[in-house]
């Protein structure tokens, strides 16, 4: 990793961590609007589902096909959360399923981090936030996201990334500064702290807490060779990847909560885009599939 990569990685962590610490000062003098709250949602669930939806499910484990424009639109929103490249995230991610939570795996709470207390501290802050600066984007994209790679509008978007992070913050800001009537302060900045900010440092930890926790406290009831758990109070915020254990007992699978009281909106986003045509060939788990890999079956 190149100093300039490690450093804007350590940016990307401590400018919404500071965000988030000015957004808690100004709460306690109100300044909060219902307007700041709906920019926060919609831009939390347009890059959040990007991530999910689109890294994830879509261009990481083709669990589902769709059509070219709505596949580029998903890069960019996903893209919108801060998280790197498409390319780059997708083949750190393909790396980390090669190599679960083994040697080699970018961000295992597990591999390499010693026994005891202080291996559990030292694994559990790799997996969170330690591999950012060290293994994130490193991955091969020629060898782990090849099929992306020969994509030249995927190579754009993960070319472009600089300026669709710039884009996410700005998209906020603008439209609290339209919507207030033109308000600086108290339109467009104040979007710019809740919806920008606010919304990057939560994305970015739900999303990194499916890296540590999820390996490492949670259920378990499938055969798997990795460390992966259910965590069923993730599982709304991180609109249904914290089903992480059933996701490494099925990879492909586009529904990661297999039962019905298994909460999963990246899922059920899926399963709408199927019903009116915008999505084709879903992997789905059967049941009896599901069944065959229950652990001590």
């Amino acid at each position: 990793m190149t100093r300039l990569e490690r450093n804007a990685n350590i940016a990307a962590v401590v400018i919404p961590f500071l965000g988030v610490i000015t957004a808690a000062v100004l709460l306690w003098n109100h300044f909060l609007g219902p307007r700041d709250l709906e920019i926060f949602a919609v831009m939390y669930l347009l890059s959040a589902l990007g991530v999910t939806v689109g890294f994830h499910r879509l261009l990481t484990h083709r669990a589902f096909q769709t059509r070219p424009w709505l596949r580029y639109t998903l890069a960019i929103l996903g893209s919108m959360s801060l998280q790197g490249g498409v390319i780059d995230w997708v083949a750190d991610h393909r790396k980390h399923h090669t190599f679960t939570d083994e040697e080699g795996d970018p961000h295992s709470p597990h591999a390499g981090h010693g026994a005891g207390l202080r291996g559990m501290v030292a694994g559990l802050w790799h997996a969170h936030v330690g591999w950012l600066f060290e293994a994130h984007g490193q991955a091969s994209s020629k060898r782990f996201a090849p099929d992306l790679v020969e994509d030249p509008t995927m190579r754009r978007i993960n070319k472009s990334f600089p300026l669709i992070a710039l884009g996410s913050l700005g998209l906020p800001f603008l439209l609290g500064f339209a919507l207030s009537g033109g308000s600086l302060v108290a339109g467009g900045l104040s979007a710019l702290l809740w919806a920008g900010l606010v919304r990057v440092f939560l994305v970015h930890h739900i999303t990194w807490s499916i890296n540590s926790i999820c390996h490492f406290f949670g259920s378990r009831r499938f055969e798997t060779d990795d460390e992966s758990t259910n965590v069923f109070w993730l599982a709304l915020p991180s609109l249904g990847e914290a089903w992480h254990h059933n996701h490494h007992a099925f990879p492909q699978s586009a529904f990661h909560g297999l039962r019905w009281y298994e909460l999963d909106p990246s899922g059920w986003l899926i399963l709408g885009l199927a019903k009116i045509g915008l999505a084709w060939d879903v992997v789905r788990v059967t049941p009896e599939k599901a069944t065959a890999k229950l652990a001590g079956s």
